[in-house]
This record gives structure tokens, sequence and C-alpha cells, in this order.
């Protein structure tokens, strides 16, 4: 009777422990989806962000971008 009773407390052992793994795994994927998903949703907020812009400083303010032959540089090294 003792030993029918210690192995199924083994066997329910064994099940939970399968059990607590399989969550770890899930909760460990669900935070590395969310991680993508984050960086995902701010890589779409970075490339909606300069036409947006762009576009709403031509029309209000009238600006247009700058030619880059006429950008010049200064050597702060010396």
């Amino acid at each position: 009777m003792s030993a029918a009773l210690l192995a199924g407390v083994v066997f329910v052992n064994v099940g939970v422990l399968r059990l607590n793994l399989g969550l770890d795994e899930a909760s460990r994927e669900r935070a590395k989806l969310r991680a993508e998903n984050a960086a995902l949703q701010s890589e779409l907020s970075s490339s909606l962000a300069s036409p947006r812009v762009q576009s709403r400083a031509r029309q209000e303010l009238h600006l247009a971008p700058a030619d880059p032959s006429t950008f010049g540089y200064v050597d702060l090294a010396r």
C-alpha cells in the first residue's frame, strides 16, 4: 500500500516538474516575442516619423531639404 502511494507521489511530482518546465519555456518565448515586438514597433515608429516631420516642415514652415553639396565641416581637432 505504501509503495503504491509513494509511486503515486513520485508520478505526480514528475508531472508537475514537466509542467513547470513547459511553463518556463513558454515564459521565455513570451519575453522574447515581447522584446521583438517592441523592437519592431520602435523601428516602424522611426521609419514613419521622418516622412511625417518632413511633410509638416514643408507645409507649415515652408522648409525644404538642404542641398548636400552646400554642407561644410569644420575640423575641431586642431
